[in-house]
């Protein structure tokens, strides 16, 4: 891997080289013309231990975002936040953060979201150990998994509960394609997230409406699909 990605340097070094000891002095750059240069400049200089790396060209705001895991260290992308509700695991926030920022310090913008979809701040949040230190100023009761002090039988219950939002999650990046974003920039990352929890409403939605059809369907009148049956068979054998 490494000599590969040496070559590759060589031979990104060997154009950008000769690119500037050709181009003429008089010449008028566009701005996408004057990104790229830079650009592969950027690749140039950069190192391991270097801050502020360029991850992709065609997404300069890609990071680099660990995850912790030991399948799975580090996902290329942009940080995503999602707030579902308690029961029904409806998708009521979904927000992209670019820069990587820490968790607590997202929370807030998070839940502004939620108050203006729901016309009404929630009473009682509920979020994984990733928000410690978070200092929310709002009025919501925040709880932290695996919290022990100063809550009741309830919000243990709900803390369990809070799990569900995982799952959510992975139906996001594999059903409703939140893996993989194909529109550019941080405004495109932004868009994308809030269609696929749009989506993974619509689609529970959806499946909501088709089974009180099924239990209409089969309570209501089950007698005339018996007689068409037994007359349909009738007619068969005759």
């Amino acid at each position: 891997m490494n000599r590969a990605l040496k070559k590759l340097k060589i031979y990104l070094g060997r154009v950008h080289r000769d690119l500037l000891r050709k181009l003429p002095n008089e010449v008028e750059l566009s701005d996408v013309q004057k990104q790229a240069i830079d650009d592969a400049g950027r690749l140039l200089r950069q190192t391991r231990k270097s801050k502020n790396k360029l991850y992709s060209l065609h997404g300069p705001e890609v990071e680099c975002i660990s995850k912790g895991k030991s399948h799975k260290r580090f996902e290329f992308g942009v940080k995503a936040s999602i707030a579902t509700t308690l029961r029904e695991c409806f998708v009521v926030g979904a927000r992209s953060f670019a820069g990587n920022p820490y968790d607590g310090h997202t929370l807030s913008s998070q839940l502004e979201q939620v108050s203006i979809l729901c016309c009404k701040e929630p009473e009682e949040v509920y979020v994984d150990r990733g928000y410690r230190g978070h200092s929310h100023p709002g009025q919501s009761k925040i709880f932290i998994a695996g919290q022990k002090r100063g809550i009741g039988i309830r919000q243990k219950n709900r803390l369990k509960r809070r799990n569900t939002v995982e799952p959510v999650i992975g139906h996001l990046k594999s059903d409703g394609k939140l893996g993989r974003c194909y529109l550019k920039g941080e405004l495109g990352d932004a868009v994308n997230v809030i269609l696929c929890g749009a989506g993974h409403n619509i689609r529970k939605l959806l499946r909501w409406l088709y089974y009180a059809l099924l239990h209409y369907l089969f309570n209501q009148a089950p007698s005339v699909y018996i007689e068409k049956f037994h007359t349909s068979e009738r007619h068969c054998f005759a």
